[in-house]
């Protein structure tokens, strides 16, 4: 049977920021979908790089090393591993997140 996920539906289901919901498998990957608001903690992946895509609302990627990253909807962005990141966003914001099935949501 073919996965048909209605974003709007699943992005209802989301209660608390911060707290991914795996939506799809795509091979070795998973797409979560997320609720952002507020501050997450600052965090990096040794193994995997990590796709931010806004659905809805507007994040900032702050990075340690270079400059923050502020997307908007439709806009999407790589982290590469090893980048030490804390995403943030003032308002409620639905961000899905394209990441290998084995990547610890909450980072190093």
């Amino acid at each position: 049977m073919i996965l048909v996920v209605d974003i709007g539906e699943k992005a209802a289901e989301i209660t608390d920021p911060w707290s991914p919901l795996d939506v799809a498998y795509v091979n070795d990957q998973v797409i979560r979908l997320a609720l952002f608001h507020g501050e997450y903690h600052w965090h990096k992946h040794a193994e995997e790089d990590e796709v931010f895509y806004v659905v809805k609302g507007g994040i900032t990627i702050k990075l340690r090393a270079q400059p923050n990253v502020v997307l908007g909807e439709g806009q999407l962005c790589v982290v590469p591993k090893n980048v030490e990141h804390r995403p943030e966003s003032p308002e409620p914001s639905i961000v899905l997140l394209f990441e290998p099935r084995a990547l610890k949501s909450r980072g190093d």
